[in-house]
């Protein structure tokens, strides 16, 4: 390799041989094991395989997958996770429109894979067999193709190099005091076909030369008996992961070696942080990110580490500004030009916070377009759009506010559906809530809103109508709220607005 940040799982092996890299069930796999079983499988991955040629792994969060993935980066390959909870039309579609070549899964899987041109590996295949010599790859070299979760038409594949993979390790690395280090141990239960779990998780613990425990199925009072056993002192999570633990009567006790609680890839709700930490005695740190950015761009570990409601600021090494729609810079953090960020600061002070923009960055962990021709990539200076929407509140923390996509506009005027997302779940009667833009033939749109109760009987949506309009401007109540069991997740907790669509 040009460089060991492109193979951490060698540079791991070679500083700390004997120490545990993955804890899964009843098996410990140290840094040594894991680096020769990564080099048998690169062998047999090269042979018959050209520099850059796509492989898509259809597998859990299991030794197989770290063992294939690590082994597809040495190989020189690139690495394709996709959700095993796919349905065949889905993973027919990726596995066609990244072009793979070979697709490695369980061996009971491989018989509903629907395949045109690729080879089906089973695990087992990646043991012995023919082998050939890695094909060498650079840090500009396309490391992973991560396919988004699609929320409006096909998802489309973000390319990630070796090198912006490498970056944004480089920059959580930065923070102090630090975040992860190599004497922590790692509970990875996000899905490693998922950006955040695949690089904020297994990829952080390589870096670092930690130690990961594998989680394939998160089941809150389990994981908490993982974490008690082995001692975990990080957890990468979600917001439904720290909802469900602080249900759990045993959560303060279970969770009291964990010095590092981060939750990212969705919004935490105010109340469901509250409730976690009266439970727990714990705060989690929030961040922000893409998978067009290796994925994580703002955290509140480099602001207030016990701040509800923002997503703090930039990491070292990433400049972000806030844009509206015809160009002008509401506020900026890192190297930008736009304006003097005197005058942006004053402006902030002045008003108390900043109105809502497009916030856009800049840094070496951003994507390089996506898939195959690099299309809506980072512009001719380095800065991407990420369609999402914040503000910067008095102390200079950003805040989310919602997509630009699921902006909603009435008469001209702004609706932000995560605003009347947070009344209806402020009422009692209401467990989750989602809004989405109708036409409407007098305001051109309106939003609707879809309710999932928490109790029975279930308030009606005249009720929830009245209870909106006394906490909301007319412009932005919902015309109409219906009643549904449930909302659609993805893998992550994320609603799938598409689908209510």
């Amino acid at each position: 390799m040009e460089n060991s940040a492109w193979d951490p799982v060698r540079t791991s092996a070679q500083h700390r041989p004997d120490a545990p890299a993955l804890l899964a069930g009843e098996s410990v796999i140290t840094w040594a094991e894991l680096d020769e079983r990564v080099e048998v499988a690169a062998g047999c991955l090269a042979a018959g395989t050209a520099p850059g040629d796509r492989v898509a792994l259809v597998l859990g969060n299991t030794v197989d997958f770290a063992v294939a993935y690590f082994a597809i980066l040495r190989a020189g390959l690139v690495a394709v996770p996709l959700n095993p909870g796919y349905t065949p039309d889905e993973l027919t579609f990726a596995l066609t429109d990244c072009g793979a070549v070979r697709v490695v899964a369980e061996d009971s899987a491989l018989g509903g894979l629907r395949l045109s041109g690729g080879v089906a590996v089973p695990v087992t295949g990646l043991r012995s067999g023919p082998r050939a010599a890695p094909h060498p790859a650079t840090g500009d070299d396309l490391a992973v193709l991560l396919y988004t979760s699609g929320t409006s038409g096909r998802p489309k594949g973000a390319m990630l190099t070796h090198r912006a993979l490498a970056a944004n390790h480089d920059q959580l690395a930065r923070i102090e005091p630090p975040v992860l280090g190599a004497a922590d141990v790692v509970l990875l239960a996000i899905p490693f076909f998922h950006a955040y779990g695949l690089n904020t998780g297994l990829g952080a613990i390589a870096h670092h030369g930690a130690c990961g425990v594998l989680v394939d199925r998160f089941d809150p009072g389990q994981t908490l008996d993982l974490i008690a056993e082995h001692q975990v002192t990080a957890v990468v999570g979600v917001p439904s992961m720290y909802a469900a633990w602080s249900l759990v009567p045993t959560a303060r006790e279970s969770l009291s070696t964990v010095r590092t609680a981060v939750c990212g890839a969705a919004p935490f709700d105010p109340a469901d942080a509250a409730r976690f930490t009266a439970a727990t005695g714990r705060t989690v740190m929030i961040g922000y990110g893409l998978t067009e950015a290796a994925p994580v761009l703002t955290t509140t570990a480099v602001s207030d580490r016990d701040k509800v409601g923002s997503i703090g600021r930039p990491l070292p090494g990433v400049s972000l500004l806030l844009r509206t729609a015809d160009g002008a810079v509401l506020w900026s953090d890192g190297d930008v030009t736009a304006e003097s960020s005197d005058e942006l600061d004053l402006d902030l002070e002045a008003s108390g916070g900043t109105d809502p923009g497009e916030i856009v960055v800049r840094g070496d962990n951003l994507f390089s377009g996506y898939w195959p021709d690099g299309r809506d990539g980072p512009d001719a200076d380095g800065w991407w759009g990420t369609g999402d929407i914040a503000y910067a509140d008095a102390d200079g923390d950003l805040v989310l506010v919602d997509r630009i996509g699921e902006l909603i506009l009435v008469n001209g005027f702004n609706v932000y559906p995560a605003e009347i997302e947070r009344v209806l779940g402020s009422h009692p009667g209401v467990a989750e809530a989602a809004v989405i833009a109708i036409p409407d033939g007098l305001t051109g749109q309106a939003p609707y809103a879809y309710v999932v109760s928490a109790l029975d009987p279930a308030p009606t949506p005249a009720e929830l109508q009245v209870y909106c309009a006394g906490q909301l401007a007319r412009f932005k109540q919902p015309t109409g709220i219906e009643l549904v069991p449930e909302l659609p997740h993805s893998a992550i907790g994320k609603v799938r607005k598409g689908a209510l669509r």
